[in-house]
């Protein structure tokens, strides 16, 4: 039997960090579904099977909101497994004192929350939900863990490749419009040769192959590159481990036409080399033609 793990279900106790997981699942490209009624499973399945668009991945969240779900989803998991499917289920948990301090801290009411309180809604809850656990292929103990960790150990959990989950997006501007304000990085690339003063060169962009050659022929501009990719190697690990998953790099020219363009699409090839997913905007490439 082989587990599908392009088909995940997410479970396991309220306030252990489903919805947190789930999140995360979307951000490494699954298609995330919370609380799916049990009665639409088979069928979505269905339509999961003969294909959706361009969806390949696929995450349910299912718990203890579904009424009756610790009865019902045993028997559509055994239904599942008859017709071939075999989801990859993931059971998230914590303690009783963790739990409790965090719906405290969200005020969020306990899906079987009674007049016995808070910590009979939760007990009551790990015992129904303890069949559930059993047939679950992993259980993550959240108690402990931070969010990048509880990150981490999906991805680990899953085999992604920890290169595909950052998306990188290159933005070059030009000061004189205004910064990107959604960028992550900035640097300022306006004490490279500058070819605007050259008049050849003048009303050409940092696309083409004059331009590109004149920017990147200057030692300014090759000491930068090579400091700038020691500097980018050795940040982007640390962002993935601390659970980033989108990163806005911007350079910056006088008008976001020639010198900015260059160093993006050379930033761009780079970190492709390396395996990283990158795109690149160049905000401000058909402006204007303005003396500088």
């Amino acid at each position: 039997m082989i587990k599908n793990k392009d088909f995940v279900i997410i479970t396991g106790i309220s306030g252990a960090g489903k919805t947190k997981a789930s999140e995360f699942l979307e951000d490494i490209g699954y298609f995330c579904i919370d609380n799916l009624p049990l009665n639409l499973m088979e069928k979505f399945i269905e339509i999961f099977k003969k294909g959706i668009s361009q969806i390949k991945k696929v995450s349910i969240t299912l718990d203890i909101r579904e009424r009756d779900f610790e009865r019902d989803f045993p028997s559509i998991l055994e239904n599942l497994k008859k017709d071939g499917i075999y989801p990859y289920i993931i059971f998230l948990d914590a303690d009783l004192n963790t739990l409790l301090k965090r719906y405290k801290e969200t005020r969020r009411k306990h899906p079987l929350y009674s007049e016995e309180g808070l910590v009979s809604s939760i007990k009551i809850e790990k015992e129904k939900m303890s069949l559930i656990k059993t047939l679950s292929d992993v259980i993550i103990d959240t108690t402990d863990l931070s969010l990048s960790e509880l990150k981490n150990k999906l991805i680990d959990i899953l085999k992604e490749e920890k290169e595909k989950i950052l998306s990188i997006t290159i933005i070059t501007f030009g000061y004189k419009y205004g910064i990107p304000i959604d960028s992550d990085l900035i640097f300022d690339v306006r004490f490279l040769p500058n070819p605007f003063y050259l008049d050849k060169l003048r009303n050409t962009t940092g696309l083409d192959e004059e331009v590109k050659n004149f920017v990147l022929s200057h030692e300014t501009t090759k000491g930068f590159i090579s400091r700038f990719k020691d500097l980018i190697l050795f940040l982007i690990p640390q962002y993935i481990k601390e659970g980033k998953t989108s990163l806005i790099i911007s350079f910056g020219c006088t008008g976001g036409k020639h010198r900015s363009v260059v160093i993006g699409e050379e930033v761009k090839k780079i970190l492709e080399l390396q395996g990283f997913k990158c795109t690149i905007f160049h905000r401000d490439i058909r402006r204007e033609w303005r003396k500088n």
